[in-house]
């Protein structure tokens, strides 16, 4: 298209991906899938690309962009970001209310309310309704200038709206960046796959995501944020806060939904009240609510002392730390073979809950805290998550404390416990570990491993707990009448799946591979390896030097392998599972196939067939399947509904084929599909 086509298009598809953002992150009402989102923003950047001239800071598609920064820059206030007066009690609440009532010479005064996040607070300023700047809080009057990374998240307009209220020509308006508990989750157990030391909490996490000097990492974390507050609105739109809380969602600025006005103190009591209950339901932490006097005039009468506004309280809940004695620091072991160590102790309430056990995270941590068996400490409890050690009081330390140090092997089945170069992790390398037994066999019978149909996290839960599954080999050694004995098993069920796993005997040896799950050996790395070596007894002999020669596999892959296959009760394992009856096809190398030297990846949904059947076809007839689009690429397969990867395909010019060509392109090579 030429220019004025593009000055157009370009307009119109920021105006649609701006609306639809607004939808989906401050309304939370989404009127398109997430697909036309992507479709939208993906014709945006084409646009953008051929017309290069006509990127500007505010696009959607510039959200991250610049190279990491050597530091933070600092960050002048327009106005000081003062802190708040804290209440922990009725009485102080009560006190704060008359103080105001006095100076208004008021009987009664009208409050705004809402939740206190536990998170960090920043600033953002608006010229001409778009985003200029952005800081964190730091001392009050000087912040860090972190704007590359608060363009990064979702939940910040690059520009504002303009609906019923005309957006200010200047607006800094403040706000507090958090992580959801649900996403805080996620993002500890990504950490946890990949071997990297927990975020305590959900504050930390979100405090150090923004905080970030590369925008990319920042982008990549699932930060979000609320609105609560002006700075300096020129020329002035609101003459109260719940005006201009009103206003905000309009131009495009999230607010919290709790937020409610309060006539009078005992309203306020009430909001405190109903906040603490239902704290624990919320997706995220609060600490407290805060209350404004809702008039901007009484509040510039009210004025400030020091550093904190009398208008304002901070209204606290009651404290979530306790002190208590460390009886002893015991290790327990997850479902994937992460051994934590926790700290037993004295029973102690902690914000209504009786706590004795307290997470320590991993021994990087207990050294970092000095954590001793005899110590007291101080506990903490946010949400729902685990109560951790904060701190240890030092001063009650009498000499009899003792250290601790992580074992070396699996407290629950004697086997290695292995942390790999770079990891703040130790893990159980037993494939039999009961505690780690269920997540073993589903991950075996599942569809890339040995798949058995039938075998689900249900089914899994029974075995293991009823004692017929104590290792993945006891698999091929059940019957039908040893299932039709389980609760709500029938004969025709039980005869499904002893089908199943008879049909599962016969599998490749790259499956088993997979199947038995080595550390740091996914399904990839299990074909190079079947390729090299054409049987067990082959790979259970194999050096460090012989498994590093491979292709891919590096010296924690390599390592990963050796440690498994010095392990006994591994091995035992294994024997067993041949002695079931399991066979292995030999793996064909790639050199001798038609597609040999080619790489395919597959995005989207085919129709003819599973993504799993097409790349096996594949690799079958000597190609390689890969999950990632470089120049090396061969072909990208475009099914329906493709994401991202076929339009990286096309910018770096490798050839995509929908799934009719695919289909050709197997076909006229001779293949049979």
């Amino acid at each position: 298209m030429n220019k004025e086509q593009a000055v157009k298009k370009i307009a119109e598809l920021r105006k649609t991906i701006a609306y639809h953002n607004w939808r989906y992150y401050v309304l939370d009402d989404p009127e398109i899938s997430d697909a036309a989102y992507d479709r939208h923003f993906r014709e945006l950047e084409r646009a953008e690309k051929e017309h290069p001239d006509l990127v500007t800071a505010d696009s959607p598609t510039q959200r991250v962009g610049a190279a990491p920064q050597g530091e933070f820059k600092n960050f002048t206030h327009p106005v000081p970001m003062l802190s708040l007066a804290n209440a922990f009690s009725r009485e102080e609440a009560a006190a704060f209310d008359a103080r105001v009532k006095k100076m208004l010479d008021a009987s009664q005064v009208e409050y705004v309310a809402e939740p206190k996040i536990d998170g960090l607070a920043v600033e953002l300023i608006y010229e001409e309704g778009t985003f200029t700047a952005g800081s964190t809080r730091g001392d009050g009057v000087t912040g860090e200038d972190v704007s590359l990374n608060l363009r990064s998240i979702r939940a910040v307009p690059p520009a504002l709206r303009r609906g019923g209220v005309t957006p200010p020509a200047y607006l800094s308006v403040r706000g507090e960046v958090f992580m959801r508990k649900s996403d805080f989750r996620k993002l500890n157990a990504e950490r946890e796959k990949n071997g990297e030391p927990f975020f305590a909490n959900p504050r930390n996490a979100a405090a150090g995501s923004l905080r970030q000097l590369d925008a990319k990492i920042t982008a990549s974390r699932p930060l979000d944020v609320y609105f609560y507050g002006a700075g300096e609105i020129n020329p002035p739109t609101a003459g109260s806060q719940w005006e201009f809380l009103s206003a905000l969602p309009v131009w495009g600025l999230k607010v919290n939904p709790l937020v409610t006005r309060c006539d009078g103190i005992e309203a306020v009591m009430r909001y405190h009240e109903e906040m603490f209950n239902k704290r624990e339901t919320l997706d995220y932490d609060i600490d407290g609510i805060v209350i404004k006097v809702n008039d901007f005039a009484k509040q510039r009468e009210l004025g400030m002392i020091s550093r904190s506004p009398r208008w304002a309280l901070a209204y606290k809940f009651q404290a979530r730390q306790a002190t208590t004695v460390v009886k002893d620091i015991i290790v327990q072991v997850g479902r994937t073979g992460a051994l934590t160590p926790v700290a037993v102790m004295e029973p102690v309430e902690v914000g209504g809950v009786v706590v004795e056990r307290a997470t320590l995270h991993n021994q990087d941590e207990i050294d970092k805290k000095d954590v001793r068996v005899g110590d007291t400490v101080v506990i903490a409890r946010a949400g729902d998550v685990i109560p951790e050690v904060v701190r240890v009081v030092e001063e009650k330390r009498t000499g009899a404390e003792k250290k601790f140090t992580m074992p070396d092997t699996c407290p629950v089945c004697g086997s290695r416990a292995r942390r790999e170069s770079g990891e703040a992790v130790s893990r159980c390398s037993g494939i039999y570990c009961p505690a780690k037994l269920k997540e073993t066999i589903r991950h075996f019978a599942s569809k890339r491993a040995v798949a058995i149909d039938g075998l689900g996290d249900k089914l899994v839960q029974r075995l293991v707990d009823t004692g017929l599954v104590a290792d993945a080999a006891d698999i091929y050694f059940l019957t039908r009448d040893k299932l039709a004995d389980l609760d709500r098993m029938g004969d025709v069920s039980a005869q499904n799946i002893i089908r199943s796993v008879e049909a599962s005997k016969k599998t490749t040896f790259a499956r088993l591979i997979f199947a038995i799950g080595i550390r740091n050996v996914g399904e990839q790395t299990a074909k190079l390896i079947a390729q090299t070596f054409p049987c067990m007894d082959r790979l259970k002999a194999a050096t460090f030097e012989e498994l590093t020669a491979v292709r891919a596999i590096g010296p924690e892959i390599a390592q990963s392998i050796v440690d498994f296959f010095r392990d006994p009760k591994n091995l035992a394992v294994i024997d067993k599972l041949f002695r079931g009856g399991l066979t292995c096809a030999k793996e064909k190398g790639p050199a001798g196939g038609v597609f040999a030297g080619q790489s395919f990846v597959f995005t989207g949904t085919l129709q003819s067939m599973t993504r799993e059947k097409a790349q096996e076809l594949v690799e079958r007839f000597g190609g390689r399947a890969s999950s990632a689009v470089s120049r090396k690429t061969s072909f990208v397969v475009a099914g329906a509904e493709p994401g991202s990867k076929a339009e990286k395909a096309r910018e770096l010019g490798v050839a995509v084929l929908d799934e009719n060509g695919f289909l050709e392109l197997v076909r006229k090579n001779g293949c049979n599909v």
